[in-house]
């Protein structure tokens, strides 16, 4: 019997206990949701998910305007309550009534509009890409076509650098302008003088920002850094972050400066370059919606022009998630807030003083409340959240792209909210109980069920659970459930602390996969683990268990039973082990209350023959008498044989120089495998038997061997004296051998 034993490690095994603790199933079972992590995966409408748990009402949220352009990247307002827009694809300026009706005012033949600023005096400042200008857009007082209003647009400002990325002004009326390509800040006055205010020696600046000092604060892309630089002009370095690009900063009223930092740096500093990316194609043609990095490359090109121009925008080619970093008035860094999944694009604070961040590219906007605590307040229908901007009468404008579209972000809570949870699968079929609600304020909770995975097909309706009559669910019995809670804004804040939903499943019996039986091997116990008591789960379905495999040891002696068997319910199992002879009728018991899956015994227990073994597997454990429910499993037939053959008749004699041997040898159950034979201690030699075919349970062999006296003996061979064994092989690696002494003359 031939086989592979693989070595065994125990620190694999440590793993696999660790891995294999999860609570057995037994009886009523919960399905609880509390955590971001598993309320996050339901859909929320106006309603805000915390990072510590719990549902509460966002900010009302609601669609301003969709521009015809696929991206929208800043946005501004006029002290008459218009809202203006920076898009590309194509580059426009839309002004957006209070109708929400969109009017292209500005046309440029610059490829995108980058960013948009009202000055005190009502005039609007637009800043193009590539090659790009700072053009001044002014409405005309005299003749309106078509009852609009005529906007002119004139240079205001050419930088002569490739990029211009974003403008902010000073108290005095000075405009700030951060460029990209050679990483230059320009400085305009009122009167139009302009100069290089600053000049790091980085590609491209990409955000400002004022301290509560009068420092220009710039986030720059390459090495992320974030410059203080001091009205003359003086640049210090506040902090190298770990990322490579600096995407939007924001300053609280205590001074404390916060950025928001994307991309991958290399080791020693240098930056991680984004790959070359195809540019999107010009108006004409079908716009790119959906890219994976909101920083597209953009082109309104005609096809027959040199080639397009790649614009190097916010994100492109930034792996690894975002982090805001907050730097306090004394200059200490420390990271804020990270996310593996999302791209910070735009930061902002609310009425509240709350941090917000505008991400991609899933389209959400987080409320930064503490350093790694936030809530997930909306999730928009975009890609990318690009901008923020104070809205005409409060609250915040956001901008998006893959839809370009604006928002707008009120400083108050929705009247009401709704979050329906995702489906539990209890996967067998199910009776429910009690759905407990902890929650604060006015709250309404809802249960449907269905017994297939898509709630659109031909659930139950929703029922209302009534948490003042035992809160029962009325839903009927299925495999599949769903909650849904609606929270009503009142006088006390409403709030879901976690929803909880008994259910008991219908009890189904253990399902064999194999039982398999090997000879010549034996199993060893592992280790005993006591197991915690965590009857609830997260997903209400119990946690799954790990089958460990074995290790097992070369035993001749020794039969190893191994069997699989599954639980729907993964109920706690108990096995029994029988055995039955080949030709009888009766099954014997082997062994009882075994709660392995395996199980070893030393073969000479049973007589060499052909064998059965059955395993039953209980779910007794986990379940009343009553309950409790059987299945049973026969293994193929096996063979047990530990007798060693029989030799008779050894009879030796010398003819000659010849040694004549014969014998017979005999098995009372499986068939002579093989003999040898051995001529004074020599080697073993391998003999056929009469007819040379060895497949009889009993065989006869004879056999002549040239003997040579030894060297330097003064008698002749047949004179000397001879020692002969053989020795005889069953199917299973039985032995015998015997001894005849040949004498000498």
């Amino acid at each position: 019997m031939k086989m592979v034993l693989r070595p065994f490690r125990p620190s694999v095994l440590a793993f696999l206990l660790i891995a294999s603790i999860a609570s057995f199933a037994e009886g009523t079972r919960t399905w609880e949701q509390s955590k971001f992590e598993e309320l996050s995966k339901g859909t929320a409408k106006g309603i805000a998910i915390r990072s510590n748990g719990g549902l509460e009402l966002a900010p009302a949220f609601k669609t301003v305007a969709t521009t015809p352009s696929t991206y929208v990247w800043s946005v501004a307002a006029d002290r008459d309550g218009a809202i203006y827009a920076a898009t590309g694809a194509p580059g426009r300026v839309y002004r957006i009534s209070a109708d929400g009706k969109s009017t292209a005012i500005f046309e440029p033949q610059e490829l995108q509009v980058q960013s948009l600023l009202m000055t005190k005096a009502g005039v609007l400042l637009a800043a193009t890409n590539p090659d790009g200008k700072i053009y001044r857009i002014e409405r005309n007082t005299g003749a309106s076509v078509a009852g609009k209003s005529e906007y002119s647009a004139s240079v205001f400002f050419d930088p002569k650098t490739k990029y211009i990325w974003n403008m902010l002004l000073d108290d005095a009326g000075n405009l700030f302008v951060a460029t990209g390509d050679q990483g230059e800040i320009f400085k305009i006055t009122p009167k139009g003088d302009h100069s290089v205010f600053f000049k790091s020696d980085e590609a491209h600046i990409r955000v400002l920002a004022w301290d509560r000092q009068g420092n220009l604060i710039a986030g720059s892309d390459g090495s992320g850094l974030i410059y203080r630089i001091s009205p003359a002009g003086d640049g210090f370095v506040l902090y190298s972050a770990p990322k490579k690009e600096i995407t939007a900063l924001a300053v609280d009223s205590a001074g404390n400066i916060f950025a928001a930092g994307i991309g991958e740096k290399r080791p020693g500093g240098l930056p991680l370059l984004a790959p070359p990316l195809s540019p999107v194609p010009p108006p004409s043609a079908q716009p790119a919606t959906g890219q994976g990095q909101p920083g597209l490359v953009i082109s309104n090109a005609p096809a027959s022009s040199s080639p397009m121009t790649v614009i190097p925008l916010p994100g492109v080619g930034a792996p690894g998630g975002s982090e805001i970093y907050r730097i306090s008035a004394d200059g200490t860094p420390t990271r804020f807030w990270t996310s593996r999944e999302d791209l910070i694009y735009a930061l902002a604070f609310d009425s509240r003083q709350h941090l917000l961040a505008g991400t991609g590219n899933r389209g959400h906007i987080y409320a930064i409340t503490g350093e790694d605590e936030y809530s997930d307040l909306v999730k928009a229908g975009a890609s990318q959240i690009t901008c923020f901007a104070a809205a005409p009468g409060g609250g915040l404008l956001a901008s998006s792209s893959n839809l370009g579209k604006v928002f707008l972000l009120a400083s108050t809570p929705e009247a009401e909210g709704s979050y329906e949870s995702d489906v539990l699968d209890a996967r067998i079929f199910s009776r429910w109980g009690r759905a407990d609600l902890r929650s604060t304020g006015n709250v309404e909770l809802f249960i449907r069920s269905g017994n297939v995975d898509n709630p659109d097909r031909n659930w139950s309706p929703w029922q209302k659970i009534d948490q003042a009559k035992g809160a029962e669910i009325s839903a009927p019995p299925a495999r599949f459930i769903q909650w849904k809670a609606i929270l009503h804004a009142g006088a006390v804040t409403p709030r879901v602390e976690s929803v909880t939903v008994n259910y008991l499943p219908r009890n189904v019996a253990p399902d064999f996969d194999d039982v398999t039986v090997q000879a010549g091997i034996r199993y060893q116990s592992l280790p005993k683990v006591t197991l915690p008591d965590t009857p609830n789960t997260s997903s209400g379905a119990p946690q799954p268990r790990f089958d460990i495999p074995p290790p097992l040891l070369r035993d001749r002696d020794g039969i190893g039973v191994k069997w699989a068997v599954h639980d729907d319910n993964d109920d706690q199992m108990v096995y029994s082990l029988y055995y039955r002879g080949e030709g009888e009728s009766r099954w014997l018991l082997l062994k009882d209350n075994i709660s392995d899956k395996f199980y070893s015994f030393d073969a000479a227990l049973l007589p060499d023959g052909a064998y059965k073994v059955k395993v039953v597997a209980s779910d007794a454990p986990s379940h009343s008498p009553e309950q409790a429910l059987t299945a049973e499993k026969e293994s193929a037939r096996f063979e047990d044989d530990t007798t060693a053959p029989q030799i008779s008749g050894l009879a030796a004699a010398m003819e000659g120089n010849r040694l004549h041997v014969s014998f017979q040898a005999s098995d009372n159950f499986s068939p002579i495998k093989r003999a040898e034979y051995s001529i004074d201690a020599a080697d073993w030699q391998f003999i056929d038997p009469v007819g040379q075919l060895s497949d009889s349970k009993a065989e006869s062999y004879d056999f002549f061997v040239p003997v040579q006296p030894p060297a330097g003996a003064l008698t002749k061979s047949a004179e000397a004296e001879h020692i002969v064994v053989v020795r005889v092989y069953d199917r299973y690696d039985n032995m015998n051998s015997a001894k005849a002494v040949v004498r000498g003359r």
